[in-house]
C-alpha cells in the first residue's frame, strides 16, 4: 500500500513538472534591441510586461553600442548585433522574436537581411525611422530650428560622416533624393532604392521572418515624419506618400509587398505616445505586441 501511494506521488509530481514545463516553453525567446542614445536598461518595463503576461519567456536585451557609442556607423553595429543574435539563436532552435526601438529596428532589419539562416518567427519594430528621418526632435528644439533640417544634408551627405555617424546613415532629404542615393550607404541600400549585388540574397534572408508588426503612431515627436515607422514619407513638396505608394513596396525591392500579399505585415497605430513612451507604456504592449509574442 506504502508503495503505491509513493508511486502515485512521483507520477504526479512527474506530471506536474511537465505541465509546468509546456506552460513555459510555449513562449519563444525575446531579443530586445534599443534605440539612439540608450541602452538594455530602457528595457525594464517592457521586460515586465513580457514576463508578467508570459511566465517563463527568456527576455534578452542586447547589452552592446550604449548610449554615445550607439552613434556608430549602422554597418558596423548590424555586424556585432549580428554575432550576438547568432549565438542566441543557436541555443533557441525553436524560433525566438525579435522587438527593436527606434534606431534598433533599423539595426535588426539590416541583420535580418544579412543573416541567410536566421530563425527569427516576429519582428516587431516600435518607432523606427524605416523609411528614413528628416527632422529635428521637439526636444531640441531650443538648440537647432526647425528650419536647421535643410541644411543636414551638408553634413550627412558627406562620405567621411556616413562612415562613422548612425544617425547620417537613415536621414533622408526629400529635397535632395539625388544626393541621397549617391552619398548615402546605407538606407537606400537597405530598401534597394540603390540597385546591389546582394538586394536578392537580403530578400531571401528578410522574407524567412513569420511577421512584420509595425508601431507607431502621430504622437512622436522625435520620428519625423512618424509614418516613417509604417514605411511613409515625404515626397519633394513634404506630403506624405503612404507605404504601398512608395517605389520600394510596388517593386517589392526588399520582400515588404511579399509580406503584405502573405498577410503577414501588421500595422498597429497608437496616438499620444511620445518617443521616449513606446516601450515602457502598457497599452502599448497589450494592444500592439503582447499576441505577437506568443
Amino acid at each position: 500500500m506504502r508503495m503505491k501511494t509513493f508511486s502515485f506521488s512521483v507520477t504526479s509530481a512527474v506530471i506536474m513538472l511537465l505541465l509546468a514545463a509546456g506552460c513555459t516553453s510555449g513562449y519563444k525567446p525575446v531579443i530586445l534591441v534599443h534605440g539612439v542614445f540608450s541602452g538594455p536598461s530602457s528595457f525594464k518595463n517592457l521586460s515586465r510586461f513580457i514576463k508578467k503576461a508570459h511566465p517563463g519567456t527568456e527576455v534578452t536585451a542586447i547589452d552592446l553600442f550604449n548610449n554615445e557609442k550607439s552613434t556608430k556607423s549602422m554597418w558596423k553595429q548590424i555586424d556585432d548585433f549580428a554575432k550576438v543574435i547568432q549565438k542566441i539563436m543557436e541555443k533557441s532552435p525553436e524560433g525566438v522574436h525579435l522587438l527593436c526601438y527606434s534606431q534598433g529596428g533599423l539595426i535588426c532589419r539590416g541583420v535580418l537581411s544579412k543573416l541567410p539562416n536566421h530563425n527569427v518567427h516576429n519582428f516587431i519594430v516600435l518607432s523606427s525611422p524605416l523609411a528614413g528621418q528628416f527632422g529635428v526632435p521637439e526636444m531640441l528644439h531650443e538648440f537647432i530650428p526647425v528650419s536647421g533640417r535643410k541644411l543636414v544634408y551638408l553634413i550627412c551627405y558627406r562620405r567621411v560622416v556616413q562612415r562613422h555617424f548612425s544617425i547620417c546613415n537613415y536621414w533622408n532629404d526629400p529635397h535632395r533624393r539625388v544626393k541621397d542615393l549617391k552619398f548615402n550607404n546605407f538606407l537606400p541600400l537597405l530598401n534597394g532604392e540603390k540597385a546591389h549585388g546582394k538586394m536578392a540574397e537580403w530578400k531571401k534572408n528578410f522574407l524567412r521572418i513569420k511577421k512584420l508588426v509595425l508601431i507607431g503612431g502621430p504622437g512622436d515627436d522625435v520620428i519625423t515624419p512618424w509614418q516613417s515607422s509604417h514605411f511613409g514619407f515625404y515626397n519633394s513638396n513634404e506630403a506624405i506618400i503612404e507605404m504601398k505608394k512608395q517605389n520600394f513596396y510596388r517593386k517589392n525591392t526588399f520582400g515588404l509587398k511579399t509580406l503584405d500579399t502573405r498577410g503577414d505585415l501588421i500595422v498597429c497605430t497608437q496616438s499620444g505616445v511620445k518617443h521616449m513612451e513606446w516601450h515602457s507604456n502598457q497599452s502599448v504592449f497589450e494592444k500592439c505586441i503582447q499576441k505577437w509574442l506568443d
